[in-house]
């Protein structure tokens, strides 16, 4: 079999706030797989392919007006510092004005290869005995697109796995898999040539200079696998048992503003832009040490399972699954990891499902306790502590061009400090869902459905050691190092189990047969979660952590209670195909027999915060973190959905709102209480076959990606000291375009 797909521009339409036309790009995607039969009982099957992406990307930034593009600082070094920074954004100036008076539309050239090769052998070892070898490379390398300089990193991604699998049939009813394996991963992402050097904020009044503070990234992962399984059929039970033992080792280099990151917040009475231009800071994070590690863990697991047909109506399945979560080590004694193993994780499932008489259908209910995984990206923050890592955070620097001066490392440097607590237990999930399926008519069933979850013991980054008010001293940003508690660090960041998160969901389906080529099916889900400040996919690192950060450091739970970020109540999908019928032969040739399908999907938009947009006087409570709430003062608008360019800044009026006051300590106004644009999106396709002999196959396919063009909006500015506030400035979604496939097989 081999095939070719292929995209081009000049089928694609304009995204919403595209200025000018559509700047050329293409993609091809081809691909080859061979079955080949080799000596009695064995076959090779080998496969690859290549995607080569080119050409330009479009999107929105926020830059300088040509008003701000000179210092206001007369400082030989200063101005030579706002004139590297400046030069990272692009010459041109804002051309989409009648939307923000910074806002840019432009293009960037981008670059994706991926390259990927399989094969597999298959040797039957007489009539009981088979042996499987399986192996998987793939390899990708993005020059990413820069709207400004440095805003994404270039990536090199290599991957290779290989697995060896014994099967044995002991009888016809019972089987036993052995398998090994091993699986690679490197990854690394570097800056590209033109960046700044260290990250640079603005708060969300400009677009953000690169590279991220966690670059570079020279990281490689390595998994052996080792699993085992039986399966064996017993009268009226399907048992299945079996032991799995994973050993991970994460190797190389993840950096924590190793190059430095620099803000320009609204603050000293002035906003961030201005700032800026004078070259000063509002705070500066450093990172100094080699953050070079390699950690290693393990994942045990055991289990059993059993599918037993109670009655000809009735039957019941059941599992036990048993999975510790192991403690984690440094293989070179360089970072500590102060955590004990959580040793009762003893999970698993129930479930029953009873076929009703007549055309009642079928009724199923199950429960199941479900538990995560430590990830290394949640222990790994360890490598960031003393002595041999030091991150300073210096708040409003006196001078830019020297920001460390007169700050050594060593024994009793002042560190921002990360911990994770020795009892930390893994997340577990109690998962629980109800449906009934009867029948309407011969062509037709209905599915009723619910499906619920409670999860328990999230992970969340606690940050704690905060600025307080001292009485008689005056709380502002240069003197937030003298008012932490313990002077020993600066953040004190604390990896907890802090969260817990619930979800609810109706689903509502209808299904039908095909009927003269015409098939159809559609559901729609009402649904509602809700968390403590973080969801059941948090790992409490890097934007997990802000995600999950209170106001300050007490009553955290409370202030962080609101819907989840992947909140969407009412979400709507609709499938539809169509297999034209045959034509009199003269026509049939092109017209007949073409498979036509569309997709429809609804979605209400997901959750966003409104954020005062600095730590501040006047603005926030001034304790040295973001995450700052302000005070509502109009409480109809809460719930609004922000979705409209035309009228987001009259559904999200500044005047709603006012800043705290450090005495405050929080914001009033609520998390996650307002909500972005949905998503309206029609998918379809055409494809047809054509047999041009006994073993040869030519399929033709034509796809068109948002067939109605319809954009998807991102939330508007949500700090309210940036001069965007309320404005959609950009989308989440392409214009429509649409690709082709031509595959043959023999």
């Amino acid at each position: 079999c081999v095939y070719e797909t292929h995209g081009n521009s000049v089928f694609s339409a304009r995204s919403f706030f595209q200025a000018g036309g559509v700047q050329p790009a293409h993609s091809n995607d081809y691909g080859l797989t061979l079955d080949i039969p080799l000596w009695t009982g064995a076959a090779l099957s080998l496969g690859g392919s290549q995607q080569k992406i080119r050409g330009s990307v479009n999107g929105n930034v926020l830059v300088p007006t040509l008003a701000e593009r000179t210092p206001l600082t007369t400082d030989p070094a200063l101005v030579a510092i706002v004139q590297r920074f400046m030069a990272a954004f692009p010459d041109q100036l804002p051309n989409r004005t009648d939307i923000n008076e910074r806002a840019l539309n432009t293009n960037s050239p981008q670059t994706i290869n991926t390259d990927s090769a399989t094969g597999q052998l298959d040797q039957t070892l007489g009539r009981r005995d088979r042996l499987s070898m399986r192996y998987l490379y793939t390899s990708q390398v993005v020059k990413a697109f820069q709207f400004v300089a440095g805003q994404n990193p270039d990536t090199t991604t290599r991957s290779s796995a290989a697995k060896l699998t014994w099967t044995r049939s002991f009888n016809p009813s019972t089987v036993m898999d052995l398998s090994a394996g091993f699986e690679r991963v490197r990854s690394l992402l570097v800056s590209e040539p033109n960046a700044v050097g260290p990250t640079v904020q603005f708060g969300s009044v400009l677009t953000g200079l690169g590279p991220g503070s966690d670059l570079p990234i020279d990281r490689v992962q390595n998994l052996f696998r080792y699993a085992g399984q039986v399966r064996a059929v017993r009268g009226s039970h399907s048992f299945s048992m079996g032991a799995a033992f994973d050993r991970r080792q994460v190797n190389g280099l993840e950096s924590s503003s190793n190059r430095g990151v620099i803000y320009f917040n609204s603050d000293f009475g002035r906003d961030g832009i201005t700032n800026f231009r004078m070259g000063i800071s509002s705070r500066l994070s450093w990172g100094v040490g080699d953050p070079r590690r390699g950690f290693r863990y393990r994942e045990p697991q055991w289990f059993f399972g059993d599918n037993w047909k109670l009655a000809s109506r009735l039957s019941l399945s059941y599992s036990v699954r048993y999975r510790p979560a192991l403690s984690p080590g440094e293989v070179n004694g360089r970072t500590a990891i102060p955590y004990d193993c959580d040793c009762n994780n003893v999970g698993g499932h129930v479930g029953l499902a009873y076929r009703l008489p007549g055309a009642w259908g079928v009724l199923r209910a199950a429960y199941g306790i479900h538990y995560a995984d430590l990830m290394p990206v949640t222990f790994q923050q360890l490598r960031y502590t003393t002595p041999a890592f030091f991150k300073v955070e210096v708040q409003a620097p006196d001078y830019l061009a020297d920001p460390l001066h007169g700050i050594t490392f060593g024994p009793g440097t002042r560190t921002t400090h990360f911990e994770m607590m020795r009892n930390l237990a893994a997340p577990y999930s109690q998962q629980y869902n109800f449906s009934w399926e009867p029948a309407l008519g011969k062509r037709a069933r209905l599915q009723l459905g619910y499906v619920g979850s409670r999860t328990e013991k999230i992970l969340m980054l606690w940050t704690t050691n905060r600025a307080v008010p001292i009485p008689g001293l005056a709380s502002t940003t240069k003197n937030i190092e003298i008012r932490r508690p313990d002077d020993e660090f600066y953040e004190v960041r604390v990896v907890v189990n802090g969260s817990r998160a619930y979800f609810d969901a109706a689903r509502l389906s209808l299904m039908m047969r095909e009927w003269r080529g015409v098939s159809f099916d559609a559901s729609y889900w009402f649904s509602k979660a809700i968390d403590l400040g973080s969801n059941y996919t948090n790992t409490a690192s890097t934007d997990d952590g802000r995600q999950g950060r209170s106001q300050n450091e007490t009553g955290v739970w409370q202030d962080l209670k609101g819907p989840s970020a992947f909140d969407q109540t009412h979400s709507f999908l609709a499938r539809a195909a169509w297999s034209t019928p045959r034509l009199a032969p003269v026509w049939n040739r092109v017209l007949g027999r073409w498979n036509l399908s569309t997709v429809a999907l609804l979605k209400t938009g997901v959750p966003f915060d409104v954020l005062t947009g600095s730590d501040g006087p006047g603005l926030g409570n001034v304790d040295g973190a973001t995450g700052d709430r302000p005070n509502l003062l109009d409480p109809t608008i809460l719930g609004r959905t922000i979705g409209n360019p035309d009228t987001s800044a009259k559904l999200l009026p500044r005047s709603a709102f006012s800043y705290i006051t450090v005495a405050g300590g929080r914001g009033n106004l609520g998390h996650n209480v307002f909500r972005r644009g949905g998503i309206r999106n029609v998918n379809a396709s055409a494809a047809r076959s054509w047999t041009l002999h006994t073993d040869w196959t030519i399929t033709l396919r034509a796809e068109v990606l948002n067939l109605l063009n319809t954009p998807q909006f991102d939330k508007p500015g949500n700090e309210l000291a940036s001069s965007n506030f309320g404005q959609i400035t950009n989308t989440l979604n392409d214009g429509r375009a649409m690709q082709f496939t031509l595959q043959a097989r023999f």
